[in-house]
């Protein structure tokens, strides 16, 4: 009697590419298989004992048991705003211009719920992190995309990026309205520069459209490199707002912190469409929030550092295994072209034989996108002496290729 009711949203989602690797990792876990597992990005680290502390003290007091804020509490929009400006030399408003999320992918798609009309279109760069589209999908929007480029360095072709944009902003109908970027860039590790953006906010203005920017893996670079905010361009406030993750820099990944700040014109809206939809995070949790983002940052240099350890030590044991990969400057990931001899499977197939074969997990670069074809991402999850293990079981599946 009820069959012929659909439900046409959930419809528009695929089978997520990663569940095929997930169902295989799971029934290898079932019996007793040993999984080196790089294919999700969940940091493995403790948060930090003073984040915790802070956390068990707040849980102590029954004022904090209560309702929250839904766009976050004030000392920890007020903490947004000072990291802002210790970071970057930004000033923010911390009552227009910050809303606090759990975490930033859902900060995220609560935006784009806010802000997207059915029919509107999006352009959002492949390979790409599958919900930076599929919440306009959800929404009733289209999407437009198209295929980064990137040097050895792992460093943004801008002008591949621009001619693309500009195109799609021409043949595109109805016009776009958002443009998303995201770096440094999940899956593939890819840099921007200051440069990039500041085209990016002129060219928004001429074309009149918003750009929402995730940077998610701001913390986490290497080698020198900073990662720049589109926040710390003149104007960009007209246009721009950004996404943060306090997952990845202080370890709180279960935690789901995060925040949007930026445009007062977008911030409002996804201030409002929570007040309808959430009562906040945990207030306990937003006051250990604020005291990672206001107290001492060596935590956040330490985890880098092991980030940093770990990616060397598997591209230096991979090299040896015969697998060859470009360095990162940035993020907990590394982005690697499959190995020449595997080539012909592709990136699904490739994954699931690693895994079955070798006891080693990745995502297949498909999962981001068909521009993700013929690659993989790995996450640095595992330790090092796992990473050594990995590279031995890597070196032996390899040798059936040859």
């Amino acid at each position: 009697m009820f069959d012929e009711i659909e439900f046409e949203k959930i419809k528009r989602l695929p089978k997520y590419v990663f569940a095929a690797i997930n169902e295989i990792k799971l029934d290898m876990r079932q019996h007793n298989e040993d999984v080196i597992d790089f294919s999700m990005g969940n940091p493995d680290g403790p948060t930090p004992q003073h984040i915790i502390d802070k956390l068990s003290e707040a849980i102590s007091k029954p004022k904090n048991h209560g309702y929250s804020a839904s766009r976050g509490i004030y000392k920890l929009r007020l903490g947004i705003c000072n990291w802002y400006k210790r970071k970057y030399n930004v000033d923010l408003d911390a009552n227009s211009e910050v809303c606090v999320s759990m975490g930033s992918k859902e900060g995220y798609v609560h935006l784009i719920q806010a802000i997207t009309n059915p029919g509107d279109n999006a352009i959002v760069a492949e390979p790409a992190y599958p919900i930076h589209y599929y919440a306009f999908i959800l929404n009733g929007a289209n999407v437009a995309r198209f295929g980064i480029k990137w040097n050895e360095k792992m460093e943004l072709d801008e002008d591949h990026f621009f001619n693309n944009i500009s195109r799609i902003l021409k043949e595109a109908m109805p016009k776009p309205k958002f443009v998303v970027v995201n770096f440094p860039h999940n899956p593939t590790t890819v840099i921007a520069y200051k440069s990039f953006y500041e085209r990016l906010v002129s060219l928004a203005k001429q074309e009149r459209f918003y750009i929402i920017s995730d940077i998610a893996y701001a913390d986490l670079c290497y080698d020198g490199y900073e990662t720049p905010s589109i926040m710390q361009i003149a104007g960009a406030k007209d246009v721009a707002v950004e996404t943060y993750t306090l997952s990845k820099s202080y370890n709180m990944a279960g935690w789901r912190i995060g925040f949007v700040v930026g445009n007062t014109k977008m911030i409002t809206a996804l201030q409002k469409i929570k007040s309808w939809i959430d009562y906040g995070i945990y207030t306990p949790m937003q006051i250990a929030a604020t005291v990672a983002l206001e107290g001492d940052q060596e935590c956040v240099e330490d985890i880098k550092k092991k980030y940093q350890r770990r990616m060397e030590v598997l591209i230096k044991s991979f090299k040896e295994a015969g697998w060859e990969i470009n360095k990162p400057k940035a993020s907990m990931f590394i982005w690697a072209k499959i190995p020449a001899c595997v080539e012909h499977l592709g990136s699904l197939e490739f994954s699931k034989r690693l895994l079955k074969e070798a006891k080693i997990a990745l995502s297949p670069g498909v999962g981001f996108g068909e521009h993700g074809e013929g690659y993989v991402r790995i996450a640095l999850i595992e330790n090092e002496k796992r990473i050594r293990q990995a590279s031995r079981n890597l070196k032996n599946f390899l040798k059936n290729f040859h």
